[in-house]
């Protein structure tokens, strides 16, 4: 059986999102995912050691979810909102409790919402100009997508510009299999979607999905 967590319900927030990746360098994205199951996905997730939890805001009732998870998971666990469109939405998100703002974009406008907020924000990049950007703009990681548009051996000629100290995160199509080589590229962790979790997944199954990706990052 799946065990309960321990949870407090304050949350804190560091300066770097390196704190949370670094036990294990993997976001969760649920995409899809209902209020009603959230919290036993969740746990499930936790348990197998993910530490950064992602409900995109297209998902029902994402806000819902977004307090719940907060509410419930450990506070060494960071919760917030995937496809966040708008500088209106940050504020939703952290009214429920969500410390993390995810985009598909590099939006100049959401970036600045989030930082007064006193949040962490990885926006969307699928070229090196957009990187820059974003970093001079106040990310705190770049989520490179979608992860076709940035290949192992784009990565790799990016990291010869990109500062030392930024996040990169691909997302979208990442499989077990293909995160030694952008590892060795230069990746710092992944955003995880449909290969870990689609709507209709029991707990068991998705925890059963984050093994393979625990696996394949032991054998890296």
């Amino acid at each position: 059986m799946l065990n309960s967590i321990p949870a407090t319900t304050i949350l804190t927030t560091p300066a770097t999102i390196s704190s949370y990746l670094a036990s294990m360098p993997l976001v969760a994205i649920l995409r899809g995912i209902q209020s009603h199951e959230c919290v036993a996905i969740a746990d499930a997730l936790y348990l197998v050691g993910f530490r950064c939890i992602e409900v995109p805001l297209g998902s029902p009732n994402a806000f819902r979810s977004i307090e719940m998870l907060a509410a419930s998971l450990p506070g060494d666990c960071l919760v917030g909102a995937g496809t966040v469109l708008g500088s209106e939405q940050v504020g939703s998100v952290a009214a429920a409790g969500g410390r993390l703002i995810v985009m598909p974009h590099n939006d100049a406008a959401v970036i600045a919402e989030t930082k007064r907020a006193d949040m962490l924000c990885v926006p969307g990049v699928a070229t090196v100009s957009e990187a820059f950007a974003a970093l001079a703009l106040g990310a705190d990681a770049l989520k490179l997508f979608p992860s076709e548009s940035v290949p192992p051996s784009v990565l790799k000629a990016w990291r010869t510009v990109l500062p030392d100290s930024a996040i990169c995160l691909p997302v979208g199509g990442v499989t077990p299999q293909g995160m030694r080589d952008y590892f060795g590229a230069g990746a710092n962790g992944f955003g995880l979607g449909a290969a870990l979790y689609k709507p209709g997944m029991t707990a068991r199954q998705v925890a059963e999905h984050a093994a393979t990706f625990v696996t394949a990052l032991e054998e890296r």
